[in-house]
């Protein structure tokens, strides 16, 4: 699949990078933590974009994106969600969030329910003491830079994906090459906004868009346990659970990943 180009707009303090891909209603996605726009894994977003216009962007700080002194918050992000959807003309779309970018999701959602189609939340939680967080030893793998690039990339796949998995796979055949960066300091300061969200728990029943919750049963990053929470609370929303997947599931199970999504937003 050919990688357009970013482009950018302006959307109040900052300017956001985005790509476009295929056509039809709108399919917005949102990244999770200091994660820029390319590592979306590009045989989901070309099987997405057989069926809809796919919008992948950095949020705030992160990769191609700008960023100001205001102080990150999920609900800061939410609104610059929507300010890329003005800039770019989209009234409505349907909205799919991963990890942190679920929980941004879900801040659309109910800040903006005449912006929000379907609502897809991939891998995330309800934030504030509601939320199942990962073990103290998983988050440390997540924040140790240290040593080279391959020994960081490796301490990342150790935690998104399963041991079993990896024992008969080679997660770089699986995960994009990525070029875009996200400094120390923006990835603590998102870190910070996600840890600090009071969270959504008690507004869930609030959400008014049909709902679709995705997770792993084997997430350590975001336990499984926090969608299912999500899934009985949002009213009417639809539960997948992949066995046998981590947090990396659109790696680990592209097709079936793309399929569930699909299915949903069509039927």
């Amino acid at each position: 699949m050919a990688l357009p180009p970013p482009e950018t707009c302006r959307t109040r303090d900052v300017t956001l990078a985005y790509r476009e891909y295929g056509a039809g209603f709108p399919l917005v996605l949102i990244s999770g933590l200091a994660a820029p726009m390319k590592t979306w894994n590009p045989p989901v977003i070309a099987e997405l974009s057989r069926h809809f216009r796919v919008i992948v962007f950095d949020n705030r700080g992160t990769g191609y994106s700008g960023a100001s002194d205001e102080p990150f918050s999920i609900p800061l992000f939410a609104r610059d969600t929507a300010g890329l959807m003005d800039a770019l003309g989209i009234s409505r779309a349907h909205i799919l969030g991963h990890s942190m970018g679920a929980c941004i999701a879900q801040e659309l959602a109910l800040a903006f329910p005449e912006k929000s189609g379907r609502l897809v939340l991939v891998a995330g939680d309800c934030g504030g003491s509601e939320a199942q967080r990962m073990a103290p030893k998983v988050f440390a793998r997540l924040a140790d830079r240290s040593g080279t690039m391959a020994e960081v990339a490796a301490r990342l796949f150790s935690v998104l994906f399963p041991p079993a998995w990896l024992a008969t796979h080679d997660p770089f055949k699986f995960c994009p090459d990525v070029e875009e960066t996200t400094s120390d300091e923006i990835a603590a300061r998102q870190a910070a906004a996600f840890f600090s969200w009071p969270g959504s728990f008690s507004r869930l029943g609030e959400i008014r868009a049909r709902t679709l919750v995705l997770t792993g049963d084997e997430d350590v990053v975001v336990p499984c346990g926090n969608s299912r929470l999500l899934a009985e609370k949002i009213p009417g929303a639809d539960l997948a659970v992949f066995p046998g997947a981590g947090h990396g599931l659109m790696y680990q199970c592209p097709d079936r990943f793309s399929g569930t999504v699909i299915r949903f937003l069509e039927r």
